[in-house]
């Protein structure tokens, strides 16, 4: 099971990837910038019984790690990226100063290196870590064949794509990524962007125009 929290005003969306059988989760992209949000996340997880065992980043732009810190301490979790997100990691506190986040330093956090074509467990749910750079290093998709779902963060979005004019980024890179490792999965797979609405393979296949 997966739910949705949208947080920030950069709007980011935060997933919690659940296993029924176990009840335990994954948190994806802790956006949470307001003690209200916090509060949202961490009842939903206190609600529905369920016990975070992996914090994990598609990538570590300061607006989805803008409640890392606080997620991270409240539940004692390291966090799980890319290794080639930890620069990224490093400089959220200067780049939160230009983009309107408050945010500590991160470089003091725990970090757990995920690799591509790793699979993750969460209880008895697999997830699987698709390295898909382009919009900055270290940018993840995550695949829960469970649920017919990949979580894409900002390497795509309904009938676009993420931008690459920032410090990283690299548009002809992002695109064969995606073309390779995101729309070969089955078309009736959702896409689960980092930003906005929900999407499906078989439709980005057909219509976003970045990639047909």
């Amino acid at each position: 099971m997966i739910r949705q929290f949208t947080f920030n005003h950069f709007e980011v969306n935060c997933y919690v990837i659940s296993d029924e059988q176990t009840k335990q989760c994954a948190i994806v992209d802790p956006a949470c910038e307001a003690s209200f949000e916090d509060s949202q996340l961490t009842q939903y997880i206190e609600t529905e019984g369920l016990t975070p065992v992996m914090i994990l980043l598609t990538h570590a732009h300061v607006d989805h790690i803008a409640g890392l810190r606080q997620v991270c301490e409240h539940y004692k979790l390291p966090v799980s990226m890319h290794k080639e997100g930890r620069k990224l990691l490093n400089q959220a506190e200067a780049y939160g100063g230009i983009m309107g986040f408050a945010v500590d330093n991160m470089g003091d956090l725990e970090v757990v290196e995920i690799n591509d074509d790793e699979i993750l467990r969460v209880g008895e749910t697999a997830v699987e870590c698709r390295y898909v750079p382009g919009h900055c290093p270290g940018s993840m998709c995550y695949v829960v064949a469970a649920d017919k779902v990949v979580i894409t963060g900002d390497a795509l979005f309904h009938f676009s794509i993420g931008r690459t004019d920032l410090p990283g980024g690299d548009y002809p890179m992002l695109i064969d990524y995606l073309k390779r490792r995101v729309l070969t999965l089955p078309d009736d797979y959702r896409v689960l962007p980092g930003h906005g609405i929900a999407s499906q393979i078989g439709k980005e296949k057909k219509y976003n125009s970045f990639l047909v």
